[in-house]
């Protein structure tokens, strides 16, 4: 066995303990307190089921057994049997009937009571699982496909269910009803019939294991192919503009089909599986009752026994192999569905990297202070990264973060949020270290315009106040006026109650970013980032755009990453990175005299500005440059 088998082996055991375990944890948690009293009367419901399955063919045995012997000794007396032998047989026949109702009917008593209890347990299992995979750092869900995420709480949350209902209600009355039964048999009729019953439920016990560990190699292949599929998709459909852009249709249609053909041949083997078990369970099942029909059979002839209680017997048998093949069933499901619920635990067990410390106190309203002190960080999988970053922002100060691609931009305003710890050195805010203060105290200080503002695909409303939910129509609608778009929400039918689309696109790049912007004045934060809020926006937008950044970063600490070095021209402060490093800070008019790398940038985006600018008919002569001084 290679190693990756052995590991597959390993948490699969590890699976099955954990199931049982954290079943009795999720019964038994305080939540599940106001349950108590169904959880035990569907208990009582389902025992008393049991015992009344085992019981009726009993009634109906002895009915017969005393009907025959009235019928013949009223035959020998010349006695009718419908007058004398028939009450005593219809009295019997009323009580098996009755029980095997009530047999029937207690468990659907039960189901009804019980029901309410397996839902809520899935549903807080399903929103522990989510809210943990939320609060996970940023690394994890870069590394992460957000459908197979969703697909493992979707399968781990309904296999929760479906053991909580079959562990409970199913399997241990099950065994219990096998016992009383086995028990019934040996006492009242044939310890040697008794003996075949045990034989037959041990023999298919084991073959049930044996194939169902098989099965689950194969189910978790197939689990495997169906996580594939399923992020395969949703990664396709919701990045459908790229395949739009590409031409890509016919080629993503391909490796839709590719990884929808690797399912249905795995899935068409788990199905072969069960059916050669079902093969299997039904041949040592069939043996069994006719072993012991056949036995009973003979001591009747031998007079050891009575018609009735062969009736009795295989009434019986055909009772416990019933909720034998349901046990089957569940082992089967079982073993299943601790492939599906192992990824679901292994999720919850998958500790963030990024949490507060127990000490750590909320930060209230800070005055908006940033300090980098020897910062240094790489991500993971890579080489380079940050290296001894230091710098110091005052409150209330504009500064800007400049340099090219690559160069660390974006991992400062990851660190600031603290999506990720520093691998040395420390962030503080008005001088207190990040790691000393709650994450979403911190957060609330923060307020972001990305480059790209996603919406969630709800109404304005939503998106606008998510910033801050508790917020009045008249906060909202004051906040979307001076983010410039106070007219474009007026001119919708609908208003606030309008609804944007998936990720926002039924509105326009320029309307979005007025969203990003109206939500950060909303929010009123003591620091705004504001990310390439404007780089991917045309000139007119983005001159109205950045009327309401303006508006935005107000009387507030602004930390404006540029792609576009025209907007952060008039900034306090700008600090430019190359490398992972601090290449130089100053005004600009500063970077420009020092001709470094803030200058061969600023010539990089001035130059084709300029010559668009140009006269028809005029064109640079050689020699010639661009004046670029500001």
């Amino acid at each position: 066995m290679t190693n990756s088998e052995d590991q597959g082996a390993a948490t699969k055991r590890r699976g099955v303990g954990r199931v049982f375990l954290r079943m009795g944890a999720a019964v038994f948690r305080p939540e599940m307190r106001k349950w108590r009293w169904r959880i035990a009367a569907a208990a009582t419901l389902t025992l008393l089921a049991k015992g009344l399955a085992v019981l009726a063919p009993v009634l109906l045995g002895e009915g017969v057994n005393r009907a025959v012997a009235a019928a013949g000794d009223d035959a020998a007396a010349g006695v009718d049997f419908a007058g004398a032998a028939g009450p005593h047989f219809l009295l019997f026949v009323a009580c098996f009937g009755l029980a095997r109702i009530l047999s029937n009917a207690l468990p659907q008593a039960r189901d009804a009571l019980f029901v309410r209890v397996t839902q809520d347990a899935v549903r807080m299992t399903a929103v522990d699982a989510f809210r943990h995979a939320q609060n996970q750092d940023l690394q994890f869900h870069l590394t992460r496909r957000a459908g197979a995420v969703n697909r493992i709480i979707e399968r781990g949350s309904g296999a929760i269910e479906f053991l909580l209902r079959f562990l409970a209600f199913n399997i241990g009355p099950t065994i219990i009803e096998l016992a009383i039964a086995a028990s019934v048999i040996a006492a009242l009729y044939s310890l040697q019939i008794a003996a075949i019953v045990i034989a037959t439920i041990i023999a298919f016990a084991i073959a049930t294991g044996l194939i169902t560990e098989w099965r689950s190699a194969q189910r978790r292949r197939m689990n495997e192919a169906d996580t594939e599929l399923r992020a395969i998709a949703m990664d396709t459909l919701s990045n459908f503009e790229t395949v739009k852009a590409f031409g890509a249709e016919e080629r993503e249609a391909r490796r839709y089909d590719g990884a929808m053909g690797a399912y249905i041949d795995r899935y068409v083997r788990v199905i072969q599986s069960l059916s050669l078990l079902n093969v299997v369970q039904e041949g040592i099942m069939t043996l069994g009752l006719f072993a012991a029909v056949a036995l009973a059979s003979l001591r009747v002839a031998e007079g050891a026994m009575q018609a009735g209680d062969v009736t009795a017997i295989l009434l019986m048998l055909t009772n416990i192999y019933r909720p034998l093949n349901i046990l089957g069933f569940a082992w089967r499901e079982i073993r299943q569905g601790a492939v599906d619920i192992e990824k679901l635990y292994d999720l919850l067990d998958e500790a963030p990297r990024i949490v507060d410390r127990p000490d750590a106190r909320d930060i209230g309203r800070p005055a908006g202070a940033i300090g980098f002190d020897a910062v240094s960080f790489a991500h993971e999988g890579r080489e380079a990264g940050l290296a001894d970053i230091s710098f110091d922002i005052p409150a209330g100060a504009f500064v800007g973060l400049a340099g090219p691609s690559g160069a660390g931009k974006s991992t400062i305003l990851r660190l600031l949020f603290r999506f990720h710890d520093p691998a040395a050195g420390r962030v503080s805010i008005d001088g207190v270290d990040l790691r000393d203060v709650t994450q979403a105290s911190l957060r609330r200080a923060f307020g972001v315009v990305p480059q790209e503002v996603v919406l969630f695909n709800d109404t304005l409303r939503f998106n606008l106040a998510y910033a801050r939910q508790e917020a009045s129509d008249a906060e909202i609608l004051a906040a979307a006026g001076r983010a410039q778009l106070g007219d474009f929400i007026r001119s919708l039918p609908d208003g606030l109650d309008t609804r944007v689309g998936e990720r926002g696109l039924k509105l326009s790049g320029g309307e979005k970013q007025r969203v990003g912007v109206a939500r950060a004045i909303l929010l009123d934060p003591a620091v705004l980032v504001l990310d390439e809020a404007t780089s991917s926006l045309d000139s007119e937008t983005e001159k109205d755009v950045q009327t309401a950044l303006a508006e935005a970063a107000s009387g507030r600490t602004t930390i404006a990453v540029a792609h576009r070095l025209s907007t952060i021209a008039h900034a306090d402060r700008i600090i430019v990175l190359d490398n992972g490093r601090i290449a130089e800070t100053g005004t600009h008019e500063e970077l420009i005299r020092a001709n470094n790398v803030y200058a061969s940038l600023w010539r990089q985006q001035s130059a084709p500005a300029a010559a668009e600018n140009l006269a028809p008919g005029e064109g640079a002569r050689g020699g010639d440059t661009v004046d670029v001084e500001a």
